[in-house]
């Protein structure tokens, strides 16, 4: 299972190098591939907005399939890995903010079914008992998509063993039976397989059992998807460009925008980010620390910081770098006062954490 997508743009870069390096490399060996979307949520609770930014992020999905030629008898359905629901972080790193389980449920349920109906195949989806139970609804439509659950530190070779179970009880989510057993496909049992043993170059390979025969395994590619032209990613697609809140007060404190980014349909941009730029007439361009919080696709807040006090003139600038949609910006104006002067805090002595196994009870094999 190949990651060929992801919901930020750098990570999305990467998978789709290594996705066109290690498909054909695989195939060639006469080994299946599939390919696995790894998701972030929008950090919003709206019905509405969720299913916009599922609906983006699918269509991102799309364009990778059709970027590589569409869906061959070689090819697995394509897997969908939602395993955090983290929507906001904080300065420190830690969560701030988590998708309700309504959400959670919502997003799964409309961006698997855009890519059924889209692919003509049953999308996989990927994740871990906990998160199945304690972070989303039962939902009779996601039941229908195959199951690829992780639950590692059990042996997949002994009859007995089986994921999903609890010390006492079992995890109960839609894919859970009424023998409280859950009704998956693919176990990943492991995520520290010895990566040289299966001419992996990484240290670690994730290691997985299919549940069923091989007419199982041959069922699940049945089918092909060629793309027609409109299935296409555009090239430098025209955007619009709102700024919907503008927040400027003294030194002090951060200049905030609120930015959202459409297609020609109104639907949100699927790839991109913000920035600010000084007006070229400008003749004080103190450095910048320009941080952008992704909200949901197409939707960004850009938090500045380094101006000194006065008046500011600019644009904030939406760019691409896939070159899927063009550039476009807004000029914006503001006035800034002075702030009090911030008193600089003692760092604090950094410790060193103990080292930790990651592989601890693991399988390695």
């Amino acid at each position: 299972m190949i990651k060929a997508s992801d919901t930020r743009d750098d990570a999305d870069a990467l998978a789709l190098k290594y996705l066109l390096i290690d498909r054909p490399a695989a195939q060639a060996a006469g080994i299946y591939t599939g390919f696995y979307h790894y998701t972030l949520l929008p950090n919003t609770s709206d019905p509405a907005a969720i299913i916009r930014d599922a609906t983006a992020q699918a269509q991102k999905v799309i364009w990778r399939v059709s970027a590589i030629g569409g869906l061959t008898a070689r090819d697995l359905p394509y897997a969908l890995d939602l395993e955090n629901k983290c929507t906001k972080l904080n300065s420190n790193g830690s969560c701030a903010t988590y998708a309700t389980k309504a959400s959670v449920t919502l997003w799964a349920e409309t961006f698997l079914a855009i890519l059924n109906e889209k692919l003509g195949r049953k999308p996989i989806f990927y994740s871990y008992p906990s998160f199945l139970e304690g972070s989303m609804n039962k939902s009779a439509k996601l039941s229908k998509y195959p199951l690829w659950l992780a639950q590692y530190a059990i042996n997949p070779f002994d009859p007995i063993n089986q994921p999903g179970l609890k010390p006492a009880g079992c995890y109960v989510h839609s894919w859970t039976s009424s023998a409280c057993q859950s009704q998956w496909i693919i176990w990943q049992y492991s995520s520290c397989g010895i990566g040289s043993k299966y001419g992996v170059p990484s240290a670690r390979v994730d290691l997985n059992v299919f549940r069923g025969t091989a007419q199982n395994f041959l069922a699940l590619n049945s089918g092909t998807w060629v793309p027609e032209p409109i299935d296409l990613m555009p090239i430098n697609e025209p955007t619009t460009m709102l700024i919907t809140r503008q927040r400027a007060t003294d030194t002090s404190k951060a200049v905030t925008f609120d930015v959202g980014v459409n297609r020609p349909d109104g639907s949100p941009a699927v790839t991109g980010t913000v920035r600010f730029e000084y007006d070229p007439l400008s003749i004080d361009k103190p450095k910048l620390t320009q941080t952008v919080t992704r909200a949901a696709s197409g939707l960004w807040t850009l938090s500045i910081k380094g101006f000194t006090a006065g008046s500011w003139i600019g644009s904030i600038v939406f760019s691409d770098q896939t070159k899927t949609h063009a550039t476009t910006e807004l000029p914006v104006t503001f006035d800034l006062l002075q702030g009090p002067t911030i008193s600089p805090k003692p760092t604090p002595t950094k410790t060193t954490a103990p080292t930790t196994d990651g592989c601890r009870n693991q399988i390695k094999n």
